[in-house]
């Protein structure tokens, strides 16, 4: 009697041949951030592409090789492969509160592409305001426009912290901070 065992592996896309160096990035608003996504021997002369959305195989891309070493350029985004080192490089540059989101390092290939998730988010950022000791009884207020007589006020306090939206006031020793996030 023989027994024979055939056993199924799925293959699950993204795990190989292709990786993100970090599968989790942040940048600062109005900065920029680098993903690194490598691959194996043999898929140099294929096409990499980096696309955004919750579901790669419907991701929209926002840039892609031409299956050289040549730097391509999109909307505030690039991508350059170098075939040597079995790495592609995306850089989104000027980033927004809005460019977080989940995004997919991709290559091109016959039949179903292959596609690794990468998490981009957006670091909050922090102000501060100094001020003179005879300022201590006034209240403290930020605003986001740049004529004080029709500044449209943001968030404001006479304690130690508040916050209002997406800012916060923290206030100690003659400085205050803004904390600023996204949505």
């Amino acid at each position: 009697m023989w027994l024979f065992l055939v056993l199924f592996l799925p293959i699950v896309q993204g795990s190989y041949p292709l990786t993100a160096v970090s599968n989790a990035v942040s940048g600062p608003v109005r900065g920029s951030l680098t993903v690194q996504c490598r691959y194996e021997p043999g898929w140099e002369t294929y096409q990499k592409w980096w696309c955004r959305g919750a579901n790669w195989k419907n991701c929209r891309i926002l840039v892609k090789t031409n299956g050289s070493g040549e730097r391509a350029k999109g909307n505030q985004v690039s991508i350059q492969d170098n075939q040597k080192m079995h790495t592609f490089t995306v850089t989104m540059e000027e980033l927004r509160w809005n460019d977080a989101d989940t995004y997919w390092c991709g290559i091109e290939k016959s039949g179903t592409d292959l596609g690794v998730k990468v998490k981009v988010t957006i670091d909050p950022v922090t102000m501060q305001c100094h001020y003179g000791p005879e300022w201590e009884t006034y209240v403290r207020s930020w605003c986001q426009d740049a004529d004080l007589s029709s500044c449209n006020i943001v968030v404001q306090t006479t304690g130690s912290e508040l916050k209002k939206n997406h800012v916060s006031i923290n206030q100690k020793k003659c400085t205050f901070s803004m904390l600023i996030w996204g949505k």
